[in-house]
């Protein structure tokens, strides 16, 4: 070779070319479509699989490795989400607070906005003028179809399922009092039920019961209290100075009111020229009413045991809540009409029902159990009371953790609607999670009627009441055993 000869530079097109093949994703031959084709697919399969794997392999590395960092904590905390609601549903519970849910809401908009910018990204890395034909605008199609899918699911989840368990959340429990520790070892909550669709200016309430819920154990006693106990005795407070000798009625022609514990709206608010407001000044700012709070007093007066909260359920639409958690199962022990009653006194049921409940195991939607429930006119109210009692064991039964997280949106709608309460949402954690265990023990319930506790509510006595404190007291807390002395 002569001074004259030009320099060899064959090595440098064989290292690129090497450089080409190793690393085609993020080197490509930009001149030959067929490989920037394959590429394209590649990358948008890459981004709608692994979010931020196309950075890695052919982009910005730094947002790529936040995409898969990102996408691959969310997975971690779905599955251990999804382990804890399955197998220590208490826990999951007592972390499914407003704020927690919000705070989930936030991140799931924020990966939606991620992968958003990561799809942006790689449609930016294909460069689609150097992709074959019809790739183009298929890569684009798919890498759109993608986006809607992942993101998008993302988007609906924070939307429809998260954010309004959150707002129901905030609806039913954010205007609450304070928390208070339990009484005697026990959670006890009036649970109303009442009709706001019968045309009426108040809702007398229909439904009373008392539910004791054991602070340690999570056993559940359901009390029922006759709407039309007559003469109830208050607990201390307010009503108890008004009606010392226990609740009376009221006769006039403009606004009167029986002696029955349910005619307690009309003593309290209706005929009230500021609706109870001086009876019970802070009643509204606890989330309740005077009313509900005069119905706390005199069932707290008649069982002998605190009462600091109350559940109230709009009869209304009370089908709506059975529906959502897809129906109950009863065993019905007596034919029932179904309609509004008969025209006149002594009309036969066949001539005026528009249905019947049949006799035998019956799987309820939620407008036949509105009709087991309110159904009267050829029983007694003693016997609307037990249906009532066993559709809130039913309600119970159905109300599994798996349950409600598969139709969690749809019974969070139902109880935004259709549910009030005082009960603060710091309690609510413990309170579900006492559910759970509630699930593995028998519901006991007691009736105050003549065939429960075996006293008339129409008549009742002194004796009636000490026997009704000393049934709560003996159920409740059972005595302890003596252990018989040996020998």
């Amino acid at each position: 070779m002569t001074l004259l000869s030009p320099p060899r530079s064959a090595p440098a097109p064989a290292a690129s070319a090497g450089v080409l093949q190793e690393r085609p994703l993020r080197h490509p031959d930009a001149g030959s479509p067929a490989v920037m084709t394959r590429r394209a697919w590649w990358l948008v399969a890459l981004n709608f699989l692994i979010p931020g794997s196309a950075q890695i392999v052919a982009g910005n590395r730094r947002l790529g490795r936040v995409g898969i960092v990102a996408t691959l904590a969310l997975w971690v905390v779905a599955v251990l989400g999804l382990l804890t609601a399955l197998l220590w549903p208490s826990l999951f519970y007592s972390l499914a607070n407003g704020a927690a849910l919000l705070l989930v809401q936030v991140v799931l908009l924020a990966y939606a906005a991620l992968w958003l910018v990561l799809t942006i990204d790689t449609l930016r890395l294909v460069r689609f003028v150097k992709v074959a034909g019809w790739s183009r605008a298929g890569a684009a199609v798919v890498a759109i179809v993608g986006l809607l899918i992942s993101s998008g699911g993302a988007v609906s989840a924070a939307q429809t399922l998260i954010g309004p368990a959150r707002e129901a959340l905030a609806t039913i429990f954010g205007n609450s009092g304070p928390s208070v520790p339990p009484s005697d070892g026990y959670y006890n909550i009036l649970l109303l039920g009442a009709d706001s669709g019968l045309g009426r200016d108040s809702m007398r309430f229909d439904s009373i019961s008392v539910v004791s819920i054991n602070a340690d154990t999570g056993g559940v006693t359901i009390t029922g209290i006759p709407r039309d106990l007559q003469n109830a005795p208050f607990a201390e407070g307010p009503m108890l100075e008004l009606y010392p000798d226990g609740f009376q009625g009221h006769m006039s022609q403009t606004c009167g009111w029986s002696a029955g514990v349910n005619q307690l709206t009309n003593a309290v608010e209706v005929c009230q020229s500021d609706r109870g407001e001086s009876i019970y000044p802070d009643a509204a700012d606890q989330g309740s009413s005077p009313a509900i709070e005069a119905t706390k007093d005199i069932a707290a007066g008649v069982l002998g045991i605190e009462i600091p909260y109350y559940v109230f359920v709009d009869m209304k639409g009370f089908a709506d809540i059975v529906d959502a958690l897809g129906g109950v199962d009863i065993t019905v022990t007596e034919r029932l009409p179904e309609g509004g009653g008969p025209r006149y006194d002594g009309q036969p049921a066949e001539d005026w029902a528009t249905g019947w409940i049949e006799a035998g195991a019956q799987h309820m939607d939620g407008d036949t159990a509105q009709w087991y429930a309110r159904s009267r006119y050829t029983t007694s109210d003693w016997d609307r009371m037990r249906r009532q009692r066993e559709l809130q064991q039913a309600i119970l039964a159905q109300a599994t953790p798996a349950n409600v997280l598969l139709r969690f949106q749809e019974v969070a709608a139902a109880g935004e609607d259709l549910v009030q309460t005082d009960i603060p949402e710091s309690l609510l954690p413990f309170l579900t999670s006492l559910a759970v265990k509630a699930k593995e023990q028998p519901v006991t319930t007691i009736e105050l009627t003549p065939e429960g506790a075996g006293i008339d509510p129409e008549a009742p006595s002194a004796e009636d009441w000490a026997h009704i404190r000393d049934l709560i007291q003996t159920t409740l807390n059972p005595p302890t055993p003596t252990p018989s002395p040996e020998g």
